[in-house]
């Protein structure tokens, strides 16, 4: 990995607290599609509140929740015909596009009298809204999450209102190696920390794969693994290929194998796959909707195996969402304090980095030199990784180095000391 960045940046602020985290110019789930019909859903995307629901035709519709009038929540209306929305307090209805309809009293509309009506995209079992320009809301970009439709693939999950910031849970997911700390009774394994992975990424994505051979299997995944072998109770070779999409899904490919079966070359019919789908919504700056679903390549036909693997997952990140929003306290408490970075945040360092450039472009050339500043915490994990962490131990350095071949990063199984990163 490489950078533009010197190793002593990684001492400067970064700007973060002047300038949002997340980019408006992205698709962001709003909600599942089932939760989105003939009634009125307020929610609030990236700090704008927004009112959801359907036209009898079937269309999503997502408006600003805030009447032209006297900025009444037109949550707290209701719907009109097939298609409008009337504000609750004096009455002016809304179409889908914002464009006021009616006004009491009087025959002349102003033309002036609109709401925001933010493009909408339905895909993959969730609703999407686009924040930011209207004009750059391509359906293109919505992120890839087919497995929670396919017909190879059964599964379900659910919504959480998480307390911390979008990226302290795409963080969690971008390093799972606590899942040995903070989930060890399910599907926690001492080979978390000790395997070897790989870190590649392009201009709006990142991967990082690892792999763990022959080991004895969590008791997660060997009850997974013996829904379709159910006398087997050998050691299995066991997968985790994260895949991020800016600014905030990510796609962990997941499983188990009888071990030396051929998983590593591509050969799963001797094991189970699954697919957790993860993609967070910035509520606030420090709050966040977190959809998840958990998809399966197994005996698709049994719900009881639906229900299981959702209740258990949704046991699973109950965890994490204790821990971070302890985390996101510890943060606000202490709003000075550095990050310290480990090889194991190599991938999280990207997902930042990229979300920084896509805020940067929003942002303009008019505060380049402070998001400047904002971008050297992700810049610097790339620079000194390739850098000044080269040296061996012995001689000075932190005994972080990564070897790179063909473009990608590994990184060694015992990383010895830490990065510091300002304001992440």
């Amino acid at each position: 990995m490489t950078g533009s960045t010197s190793p002593a940046s990684i001492g400067r602020p970064t700007g973060h607290a002047a300038f949002r985290s997340f980019p408006l110019n992205a698709w962001y789930a709003a909600a599942w599609d089932h939760e989105v019909g003939r009634n009125l859903l307020p929610t609030t995307i990236a700090n704008r509140p927004v009112v959801l629901y359907r036209t009898t035709g079937g269309r999503p519709v997502a408006l600003a929740d805030a009447c032209w009038h006297r900025l009444a929540p037109l949550s707290m209306g209701r719907l009109r015909g097939d298609d409008e929305i009337m504000c609750g307090y004096h009455g002016i209805c809304y179409d889908p596009d914002g464009r006021a309809t009616f006004m009491p009293a009087q025959e002349t509309i102003n033309p002036s009298a609109t709401v925001h009506s933010f493009p909408v995209v339905e895909r993959h079992r969730y609703v999407w809204i686009w924040p930011g320009d209207p004009a750059l809301a391509d359906p293109a970009l919505v992120p890839d999450l087919y497995w929670n439709e396919h017909p190879d693939w059964a599964g379900d999950g659910k919504t959480i209102r998480v307390n911390c910031s979008y990226q302290l849970i795409v963080d969690n997911l971008m390093d799972l190696t606590h899942e040995q700390f903070v989930h060890g009774s399910s599907i926690g394994h001492d080979a978390l920390s000790e395997s070897e992975f790989t870190v590649t990424h392009t201009e709006r994505t990142v991967t990082v794969t690892k792999w763990m051979l022959g080991i004895d299997p969590p008791p997660f995944w060997k009850r997974n693994l013996q829904d379709r072998f159910p006398d087997y109770e050998g050691p299995v070779d066991r997968w985790q290929i994260i895949h991020y999409t800016a600014p905030s899904t990510i796609a962990i490919d997941v499983g188990v194998a009888k071990a030396g079966t051929g998983a590593p070359e591509g050969d799963r019919s001797q094991g189970v796959t699954g697919t957790v789908i993860n993609t967070m919504t910035p509520e606030t700056d420090n709050t966040c909707h977190y959809l998840w679903a958990f998809a399966r390549d197994w005996c698709l036909d049994k719900q009881v195996i639906t229900t299981r693997l959702r209740e258990g997952v949704s046991n699973v990140f109950f965890e994490d969402e204790q821990m971070l929003e302890a985390q996101q306290r510890g943060i606000e408490a202490n709003p000075d304090y550095d990050f310290y970075n480990l090889n194991i945040d190599a991938g999280s360092m990207w997902t930042r980095r990229i979300v920084q450039r896509m805020i940067d472009a929003e942002l303009g050339s008019d505060v380049g030199a402070v998001s400047d500043e904002a971008g050297h915490a992700a810049a610097a994990m790339a620079e000194v990784t390739g850098a000044a962490n080269a040296e061996p131990p012995g001689d000075g350095g932190t005994g972080q180095a990564a070897e790179v071949a063909g473009g990608v990063a590994r990184h060694r199984e015992q990383p010895t000391a830490g990065l510091m990163g300002r304001g992440l």
